[in-house]
C-alpha cells in the first residue's frame, strides 16, 4: 500500500512537472520590447515620437524619435538588443507667441547665439594629435565634433597626457587621453 501511494504522488509530481516545463512561458511582447529599446536610449514614453516596431526574422525592429535624435534598434525575443543606431538632430526650439514683435526679437537672439557657436566651432584649429585625442573623446561619448561648443586641448608633457574639454547642452565635460595610445582614461561631466 505504500509503494502504491509514493509511486502516485511521484507520477502526480512528474506530470505537473512536466506540464509546467512543456511551454517556455517566456515570452516577450511588443511593449516589452519597446522598454527595453526606450530604457537603453534613456528616453521616457512621453519623450518618444512616431514610434514604430515591426516583426522581423525573430527580432523586432524597433525606431523612435525623440528630442535627441532618432532611434532604431534590433532586439532578439529574447529581448536582447542585437543592434543599434542613433542619429542626431538639432534640437529645434519653437517658442509660440501672441505679440509679433517679441517672436522677432527671440529670432534675432537665436540667430545670435547661433552664429556665435560657429564662431567657437571653426575658430580654434588643432595639430594632428590633438585633433585625434579629440576624435578619441567625441568617439567615446558618440558625438561628433559639430555637436559640440568651445573644444580645448591641451597636452600635459609631465604625464604624457592631454586634456580635451567641450560644451555640450550647457554641460562642460573634461576627458582624458593618453597621448601615445590615444585612449580615453576618464570623462567628467559638469
Amino acid at each position: 500500500m505504500m509503494v502504491k501511494r509514493n509511486s502516485l504522488i511521484f507520477l502526480t509530481a512528474f506530470g505537473l512537472l512536466l506540464t509546467g516545463c512543456s511551454k517556455s512561458g517566456f515570452e516577450i511582447t511588443k511593449d516589452d520590447i519597446l522598454e527595453v529599446a526606450r530604457d537603453d536610449a534613456n528616453a521616457t514614453k512621453s519623450e518618444c515620437e512616431n514610434v514604430s516596431i515591426k516583426e522581423q526574422k525573430g527580432s523586432y525592429i524597433v525606431s523612435f524619435n525623440t528630442n535627441g535624435g532618432s532611434y532604431e534598434y534590433k532586439i532578439g525575443k529574447d529581448g536582447i538588443i542585437k543592434e543599434r543606431s542613433f542619429k542626431h538632430t538639432e534640437k529645434e526650439e519653437t517658442t509660440k507667441t501672441e505679440e509679433p514683435a517679441k517672436e522677432e526679437t527671440t529670432k534675432k537672439e537665436e540667430k545670435s547665439t547661433s552664429t556665435k557657436k560657429e564662431e567657437e566651432k571653426s575658430s580654434t584649429s588643432f595639430d594632428e594629435s590633438q585633433q585625434q585625442a579629440i576624435n578619441s573623446v567625441l568617439a567615446n561619448s558618440g558625438l561628433v565634433q559639430d555637436d559640440v561648443s568651445n573644444i580645448t586641448c591641451s597636452l600635459d608633457s609631465n604625464t604624457n597626457q592631454y586634456t580635451v574639454t567641450f560644451v555640450l547642452n550647457d554641460v562642460t565635460t573634461t576627458a582624458v587621453v593618453d597621448a601615445a595610445t590615444f585612449t580615453v582614461i576618464s570623462t567628467i561631466l559638469g
